[in-house]
C-alpha cells in the first residue's frame, strides 16, 4: 500500500527523487496535510458516479484523493515538469487523467463532453493557483461548463470578497458575478502550516454551487456586468457619480443616470456596496432603455 503524496516526507522525497524546484511565477504551493485534503474533497460531495476536474495538480496530492472518491478525474497541468512526476505518483489511479494544457486556453464544453461521456455528475475540485483564481472562475461559470458545483481552495481575501454580502467592506463586483451564477460559502479556512512551501497569506476553501436560473433575469447579461463593474469604480463614491463617470458616454447622460435611478428607486446618494444583486438588476434594466 502506497503512502499518501500528502505528508511532509513523502512530498520532500519526491521533490527530491526528480530534484524539482518551485517557479514563484505559477504560484506553486503543494498542500503536506491529508486531513486537510479529506475535508475539501467532504465538501464537494463526490460519489462513484462523479467526474472529478482539478486544476493545478501538483505532484497529485489532491487528485489522489480525488482518485479515490470518485468514478473519473481529469486534471489540468501547465508545467511539464511535473507530468513525469504525476504519472508516477498517480499510477495507482488508471481512472486519473492528466492534460498538459492552460485550462484558461482550453475548449473546455469540448473536452469535458469527451472525458466525462456518459458522466452526469461533474464537479470542479482544486487548489487554485493564487495568480490566476479569478479568470479561471470566471471562465468556467461564463462559458456555462455543465458542473454542478465548484469547491476550491484560493487566497482569503479572495474568498471573502467571493462570499461577501451587500453592505461589507469585502463586496464589490466580484462578489456580484459569481453569486449571479453561484451559491457561495467559504466552508474552511487553511493556515499557510500546510503548504510546502508556505505561501504568505492565509487560504480558504470557498463551494460554488450553481444556480439553475441566474440569480436576477436581466435584460441584458453584458451591460448588467458593465454596470456592476461601473458602481464599483471608485468604492468611496456615490453610485451616481461613479455611473456618471464610468458608463461610456455618462457625463453626456447624467440626466438620464439619475431618471434610471429614480425610476429603479435607488438613491442616487448610495454606494454601490450597499445595492443588492437584485437592486443591480432592476437599475441594468432601467439604465439599458438609455444605455444598451
Amino acid at each position: 500500500m502506497t503512502k499518501d503524496i500528502a505528508t511532509p516526507t513523502r512530498t520532500k522525497e519526491i521533490l527530491k527523487k526528480y530534484g524539482f524546484t518551485f517557479k514563484k511565477s505559477l504560484g506553486q504551493n503543494f498542500l503536506i496535510d491529508t486531513n486537510i485534503l479529506n475535508r475539501i474533497v467532504d465538501h464537494a460531495e463526490l460519489t462513484d458516479e462523479t467526474g472529478a476536474i482539478e486544476i493545478g495538480p501538483g505532484i497529485g496530492a489532491l487528485t489522489e484523493q480525488l482518485a479515490k472518491r470518485a468514478k473519473k478525474v481529469l486534471a489540468f497541468e501547465i508545467d511539464q515538469r511535473l507530468l513525469p512526476i504525476l504519472a508516477d505518483t498517480l499510477s495507482p489511479y488508471p481512472h486519473a487523467k492528466v492534460i498538459h494544457q492552460d485550462v484558461l486556453k482550453a475548449n473546455l464544453k469540448e473536452t469535458l463532453a469527451q472525458e466525462f461521456e456518459g458522466i452526469e455528475d461533474l464537479m470542479v475540485v482544486a487548489n487554485l493557483p493564487y495568480y490566476v483564481t479569478t479568470p479561471i472562475l470566471m471562465k468556467l461559470l461564463e462559458e456555462q461548463i455543465p458542473v454542478r458545483g465548484i469547491v476550491v481552495m484560493l487566497q482569503k481575501e479572495v474568498a471573502d470578497r467571493i462570499a461577501a454580502k451587500p453592505g461589507t467592506k469585502d463586496y464589490g463586483s466580484l462578489s456580484i458575478a459569481i453569486q449571479y451564477y453561484t451559491e457561495a460559502e467559504t466552508v474552511m479556512v487553511v493556515p499557510k502550516t500546510v503548504f510546502n512551501p508556505q505561501p504568505n497569506v492565509d487560504s480558504a476553501v470557498i463551494r460554488l454551487i450553481r444556480r439553475n436560473e441566474p440569480a436576477v433575469k436581466v435584460e441584458n447579461d453584458a451591460f448588467f456586468f458593465k454596470v456592476v463593474r461601473a458602481s464599483f469604480g471608485q468604492r468611496r463614491k456615490t453610485i451616481l457619480n461613479n455611473l456618471v463617470n464610468n458608463l461610456p458616454n455618462g457625463k453626456a447622460n447624467k440626466a438620464a443616470i439619475e431618471q434610471a435611478l429614480s425610476e429603479a428607486s435607488v438613491d442616487p446618494k448610495r454606494r454601490g456596496e450597499t445595492l443588492s444583486i437584485e437592486e443591480f438588476g432592476k437599475l441594468s434594466d432601467e439604465l439599458g432603455k438609455s444605455f444598451a
